[in-house]
């Protein structure tokens, strides 16, 4: 099983990029798809999941999309008027066929089974 995340480079401030994470070696249709990030110095943080919900980080919440197309077995990360402060690496993630994804548990690590590589997102002011 492999999560193949892609679509990072560098933007200036208030620019868009749309991130991909490509699932392979099994479906993930029922597996909850989610988004973290890790600036330099800091700790992984939770940007957003799709799964029995859509739910967001506030500090992202109205910025970014997330969206899933099952035939591809791929999600997307819609990222719009980025910030420098969204500088990080972005890596998706993927939780157990199954798994109860809800507003509360969304934002644990440990919920997640599967980890993609991770893609550099750089955004200049």
């Amino acid at each position: 099983v492999q999560l193949q995340a892609s679509g990072g480079g560098l933007v200036q401030a208030g620019g868009s990029l749309r991130l991909s994470c490509a699932a392979s070696g099994r479906t993930f249709t029922t597996h909850g798809m989610g988004w973290f990030r890790q600036a330099p110095g800091k700790e992984r943080e939770f940007v957003g999941v799709i799964g029995g919900i859509i739910y967001y980080a506030d500090s992202v919440k109205g910025r970014f999309t997330i969206s899933r197309d099952n035939a591809k077995n791929t999600i997307y990360l819609q990222m719009n008027s980025l910030k420098p402060e969204d500088t990080a690496v972005y890596y998706c993630a993927a939780t157990q066929a199954g798994t109860w994804v809800t507003d509360t548990n969304c934002r644990r690590q440990n919920l997640y089974r599967y980890w993609g590589q991770g893609t550099q997102v750089t955004v200049s002011s």
